[in-house]
């Protein structure tokens, strides 16, 4: 083809030198010599361009004829190519004698190919840049359109995809595959079939920028098939070549996992990254660990938190709050506490509800079920309360006054692990710096002093409670009545009791029981009964378990077997039914104490 084209353009242009070619003024050549001396080869199209200056290359005064005629004599008029070849753009190549055998076969061997082909035929045909030659071809729009269309269909009815994209004979070339993956309503299957489809073909070179843009269009479609499909893709092309798969393909995959719900394979693509070439970020961690808390992976989170540290690739402040967060609730308060700590240590300030929470979850009192073989680490309670202390220290001013909830937690836990002494400092300080404690802060404390026999550091809290307007309530009442009581000081009880009824209108069995307890240790069983009598007036009922007990004290220790019976009989009143066993101790404890007297009377 590029033969003939060559041939037509020489034909042309050594047809139209007749009519422009000035007179000749020096003896006439034959036709023959003229071709021959112009055109001894083909090495260089640039000769063509030149020819009417070569046809001057005779003009020499030398060479003048004498005769004036013969000097204007014109030149053969004989036309090089006839006028239906000219029309037709065929040569006569025989007739017109102007190549030689040699000639036509430099012609044919001649390479016109690359660029050397595009700058002959510019010379040749006075071609610029922008008239198409040598330029790469381009799709067919209408073909494209065609491509995207049976993409964005459900199927396809000839068959398989690929023997569809064979057909269309389409040039892949980068804008096409980006307008491809750009292109949105693609199904995902359709868009993997089509991506496996270029990868197969060799002059196709797979960039990042490509892999990047293909995973970003599978991943909005949060279909697990895809996502796993996509996965073993990019596993693939990882494998094959080093370094097209970057930290955003990734990224996208774990987060599509994420999503998904899949914590098994978002942290099978992390643990890849080395293999890969790639280098883990934070938004890497963050969404690894978002997922692996998501589905209860605390284990696993805990090593990627690791991972996260020694690599300095924390998130952003809100991040971390969500991560600390996610670990407390998993149980994982250590590790949550070390990203706290790393985070101040870099600056990083998380929410002020996520440090409440870690407080919170530090502070979290355990209690071992029954039945639980759940043993309780007062070790690891004391390492937990002493991170809560300092967490609270870190306390800005002005956020130190509404944290009435984190100081309370730890309060609580450092009398649960009867750190009393403790508990007491933090909450004198509470009362001089703030946040302002209230009646469970302080009835926690006092109950903490009161068990630990601490009498007169309750009263001394009682008093700072009654300075703030505030008052114990009545199972603090309660708990210093019992001190007083195991101590054998019925009247400092009784003085506590009166002032609870007078701070309280209705009182708890609790209370009337430490009292009644007290009394019949003591065996003044009398103040028992009629305390017992009194609960009923201040609106507390006696259950069957207060019945029970007393009617026990008076038959084994008091040997009163008459004011048992009333007691029982009261009782039924009451609708309470005394059990078996009681009743036979009263049956037992009156014919005993009647054996007794007979035989007492008996001698007399």
């Amino acid at each position: 083809m590029w033969t003939r084209l060559v041939r037509s353009a020489l034909i042309r242009r050594r047809a139209a030198f007749p009519s422009t070619r000035p007179p000749i003024l020096h003896r006439p050549i034959p036709h023959r010599e003229t071709v021959s001396l112009l055109l001894p080869s083909t090495e260089s199209a640039s000769r063509f361009s030149h020819f009417s200056a070569i046809s001057h290359f005779h003009q020499s005064t030398r060479l003048f004829s004498s005769d004036t005629a013969k000097i204007h004599e014109e030149p053969p008029s004989e036309p090089l190519i006839s006028e239906a070849n000219e029309i037709t753009g065929d040569s006569d190549f025989g007739a017109m004698n102007a190549f030689d055998e040699n000639a036509k076969s430099e012609l044919e061997d001649k390479d016109f190919s690359s660029e050397s082909t595009v700058d002959y035929f510019k010379d040749v045909r006075g071609l610029d840049e922008d008239d198409g030659v040598g330029q790469v071809k381009e799709n067919d729009p209408e073909k494209v359109e065609t491509l995207l269309s049976l993409l964005q269909s459900s199927g396809t009815a000839n068959g398989s995809l690929e023997s569809d994209f064979e057909r269309m004979n389409l040039g892949l070339n980068d804008d096409l595959v980006l307008k491809v993956l750009e292109t949105q309503y693609i199904p995902g299957e359709n868009l993997m079939c089509f991506f496996s489809w270029i990868l197969k073909k060799p002059e196709f070179k797979l960039t990042t920028v490509m892999l990047d843009a293909f995973v970003s269009a599978i991943c909005t479609e949060n279909r697990r098939t895809e996502a796993y499909a996509l996965w073993d893709l990019v596993n693939e092309v990882g494998d094959k070549e080093n370094g097209l798969v970057s930290t955003k393909s990734l990224n996208s995959l774990i987060e599509v996992f994420s999503r998904l719900g899949k914590a098994k394979a978002a942290f099978d693509v992390l643990n890849k990254f080395e293999e890969l070439g790639c280098v883990p970020n934070a938004d890497t961690y963050y969404s690894t660990l978002e997922v692996l808390c998501k589905r209860s992976f605390y284990t696993w989170a805990c090593s990627v938190c690791e991972k996260m540290l020694s690599a300095d690739k924390l998130p952003d402040a809100e991040r971390v709050g969500k991560i600390i967060s996610s670990l407390c609730k998993g149980g994982m308060m250590k590790d949550a506490h070390l990203v706290y700590l790393y985070a101040k240590d870099k600056k990083i300030c998380p929410p002020q509800s996520s440090i409440d929470f870690l407080i919170g979850s530090l502070s979290r009192i355990e209690r071992a079920g029954k039945g639980s073989e759940k043993e309780i680490d007062k070790e690891l309670d004391k390492q937990n309360v002493s991170s809560a202390l300092e967490m609270l220290n870190d306390y800005p001013a002005e956020k130190r006054k509404y944290a009435i909830k984190p100081f309370s937690s730890v309060i609580n836990k450092m009398c649960w692990i009867e750190d009393v002494e403790g508990a007491k400092k933090l909450l004198l300080k509470m009362v001089e710096s703030g946040p302002h404690p209230g009646n469970a802060v302080f009835n926690c404390v006092i109950n903490g002093l009161a068990k630990a026999g601490d009498i007169k550091e309750s009263l001394y809290l009682i008093k700072v409670m009654k300075s703030r307007g505030l008052k114990p309530d009545v199972y603090t009442y309660s708990v210093i009545m019992s001190s007083y009581a195991r101590g054998g000081e019925m009247e400092k009880a009784c003085k506590i009791f009166a002032e609870a009824k007078k701070n309280h209108s209705k009182l708890t069995t609790v209370t009337y029981h430490t009292l009644i307890r007290g009394f019949c240790k003591l065996e003044q069983f009398d103040k028992a009964v009629d305390l017992l009598r009194e609960m009923k007036k201040h609106g507390v009922h006696p259950n069957h378990d207060e019945y029970n007990k007393m009617i026990k004290s008076l038959c084994l220790k008091a040997l009163d077997w008459e004011t048992a019976a009333k007691l029982e009989k009261k009782m039924r009143k009451n609708g309470l039914i005394l059990n078996g066993r009681t009743r036979a101790l009263i049956s037992a404890v009156k014919e005993l104490d009647e054996g007794v007297s007979s035989e007492i009377s008996g001698p007399a």
